[in-house]
């Protein structure tokens, strides 16, 4: 399992979609994040892992906010082990004192399976690891915070996590035909800007609109609205950012009918209209 860290196009272009959806604080120095790619043979299963190691000032607090992807989690610390659903506002993890966690971000497919319920139980909740995993959960969760206890940053103590989670998520593959599918249609939709209403998503994959709602609600616990929502709020993040264009113009640029829908739109989940936003997270 290899570092995402790589020099290559593919690799930067991974990192600028990761980082869209954290809405991170340029002050924000709280914390090291490693993260890793999948190995091979999960393809279609997860997608990478992830492994804060922070350190907070006592009485100090680093709030960590995302416009989460449309995935689930699980996240093992040495306080919890968790599987979460998809949160559909915006997350926020609260850093304190000092810590770590292991995290492994699953493919749209995932969720379903290891649940083995419709993901729409699991919005905005998560459950203990064992209430997934059964009898998995207990060695999964020892031997993550065994390799982790000496040292959360050394590779080897990664490695050793990830090969844990590796063995006890094995089982769900491979990933059944209904699953791929919905791996496609996230993909797509994440991937096409020009993608702004459902009626296109179901040309592309040859759905009814009502087939689709039932195929995202089952699978993911959303709504193909909330699927294209996010990716443009997420676009929107970015380029607010980066301070490449103005609220209007990116109202524009993502398809908005006017601005005002576009800043009720971001408002609501952020709790930021977009000129705030931008005057606290551009470069």
């Amino acid at each position: 399992m290899k570092p995402d860290s790589s020099g290559t196009a593919a690799a930067a272009a991974e990192r600028d979609r990761i980082d869209r959806a954290h809405l991170k604080d340029p002050g924000d120095v709280s914390h090291v994040m490693h993260r890793y790619e999948r190995p091979p043979a999960f393809e279609g299963l997860l997608q990478r892992f992830w492994i804060p190691v922070w350190s907070v000032p006592p009485g100090q607090e680093a709030p960590q906010r995302v416009l989460q992807y449309p995935v689930s989690l699980v996240v093992i610390t040495p306080d919890y082990a968790r599987f979460y659903g998809v949160v559909s506002g915006l997350s926020t993890t609260t850093l304190t004192g000092t810590g770590w966690a292991v995290g492994v971000m699953c493919e749209p497919a995932a969720g379903h399976l290891i649940a083995r319920a419709p993901m729409a139980a699991y919005t905005d909740r998560f459950v203990d690891v064992a209430e997934v995993l059964g009898d998995a959960a207990g060695p999964l969760v020892e031997r993550v915070r065994t390799a982790m206890a000496a040292d959360p940053s050394a590779p080897d103590a990664h490695r050793a996590a990830m090969e844990a989670y590796g063995e006890a998520l094995r089982p769900f593959l491979p990933v059944d035909p209904e699953g791929r599918l919905v791996n496609r249609l996230v993909t797509f939709v994440e991937s096409r800007s020009d993608v702004t209403r459902v009626a296109q998503v179901c040309r592309e994959f040859d759905l009814s609109e009502r087939a689709l709602q039932r195929l995202v609600h089952r699978r993911l616990g959303l709504t193909p609205k909330w699927l294209i929502q996010r990716r443009r709020l997420q676009e929107a993040a970015e380029l607010l950012r980066t301070g490449s264009a103005s609220p209007a113009e990116v109202a524009a640029a993502l398809g908005y009918a006017d601005q005002p829908h576009f800043i009720r739109d971001f408002g609501r989940v952020t709790s930021m209209t977009p000129g705030e936003f931008a005057a606290l997270h551009g470069n």
